[in-house]
């Protein structure tokens, strides 16, 4: 049976019928979880313990629970200084290069430099934007770049994110629910009826992705 697949979220909801790729940070890891992305979110970057957080991710990617590095990223729109989000980015890169696991991206007005960040570091690894809110063209550029897209909260929130899903290449999305009360299953609804297919046809489409990122 073809399950769902929630690409990230933060609440386990231990449902049969979903895989589901749930949300964990070094410094509060539950280990009842059994599949889950671990990394340093640029909003909770701690210099004091970040030694420390590096040494737990990296120990956790070896792990088959561990799906993948995430979320981590760059967020122009917080206090904490960019220079040191993107070491503390690249320091997680380095970790995730050793393995073949996927990594589930935070990304808040920072598209050029987490792009320019890929190609430095040259990373061959799937890398996917969680939570997809913006155009065509941020959407074009991420595409045309190897990235993978997430949607999930602003498919259901924001009517205008509909034409990006419409044009988004069936082999590069993923669905989500994040931190939304809405189900997993509200979230491929919406897709399937903005891709005018069915809900076992999105089902399809995502499990193929899912099972070819996350091989």
């Amino acid at each position: 049976m073809t399950k769902f697949i929630n690409l990230h979220t933060h609440t386990f909801s231990n449902l049969s019928d979903v895989i589901e790729v749930v949300n964990q940070y070094p410094w509060e890891f539950d280990a009842s979880i059994p599949s889950y992305s671990i990394g340093i979110h640029p909003w909770y970057i701690y210099e004091n313990r970040l030694e420390t957080d590096l040494k737990i991710i990296k120990q956790k990617l070896q792990l088959d629970e561990c799906l993948a590095l995430g979320e981590c990223g760059l967020d122009k729109r917080i206090e904490i200084p960019l220079d040191l989000q993107i070491s503390v980015f690249k320091q997680q890169l380095e970790l995730v290069k050793e393995t073949q696991k996927p990594i589930v991206l935070h990304c808040v007005a920072a598209y050029d430099e987490v792009i320019a960040i890929k190609k430095e570091m040259k990373m061959e690894n799937p890398m996917i934007i969680h939570g997809f809110s913006k155009n065509e063209k941020v959407a074009q550029s991420l595409l045309k770049n190897g990235f993978y897209l997430s949607f999930g909260k602003y498919l259901l929130r924001n009517p205008d994110l509909e034409k990006v899903f419409t044009f988004a290449p069936e082999n590069q999305i993923l669905l989500e629910t994040d931190t939304i009360e809405e189900s997993i299953y509200q979230v491929y609804e919406k897709a399937a009826s903005i891709k005018g297919i069915s809900v076992d046809e999105m089902k399809a489409i995502v499990f193929t992705n899912f099972s070819k990122i996350f091989s």
